[in-house]
């Protein structure tokens, strides 16, 4: 199988959206939009790393840096792509990136109900941080 790795580009904005509905962790997150992923490409265009599998989106993976920490987050791998190496490659291409900026630590962000994706990121030499909980808010925009 060959996997090709790139940044997205606004053109594949759709794409994205429809692998993240498929191949995605979306239990507890607001709603994923264009307008969010456009303004993450705008801001940091090299942040969406993609795999394709002969022209096909196979899986995602976001490196984000705000300039303080360093994440890895929204690994998503199509169905019909999985336990063939692409979480494995975008977790490289993403790592690479961020140790390239100089993270000298890489974070990210799995659900407790996820075995599948606890797997993916065990097998990549991360482990579960205990002493640390994530706290959250929401509706932060005023719909009036």
């Amino acid at each position: 199988m060959g996997v090709a790795v790139r940044a997205a580009g606004k053109g594949d904005i759709a794409l994205v959206l429809n692998l993240w509905s498929v191949g995605g962790e979306n239990a507890s997150r607001p709603d994923d939009s264009a307008e969010a992923v456009e303004a993450l490409i705008d801001r940091d265009p090299e942040a969406l790393i993609l795999a394709e599998v002969d022209g096909a989106l196979a899986g995602s993976v976001i490196a984000g840096w705000d300039g303080w920490r360093y994440h890895l987050y929204r690994l998503a791998v199509h169905p019909d792509y999985r336990r063939q190496g692409v979480a494995t490659l975008l977790l490289e291409r993403g790592q690479q990136r961020l140790v390239g900026l100089g993270a000298l630590r890489i974070d990210a962000m799995v659900r407790d109900d996820n075995q599948l994706g606890q797997s993916v990121w065990v097998a990549r030499g991360y482990h579960r941080q205990a002493e640390w909980s994530r706290w959250v808010k929401e509706s932060l925009r005023s719909s009036g």
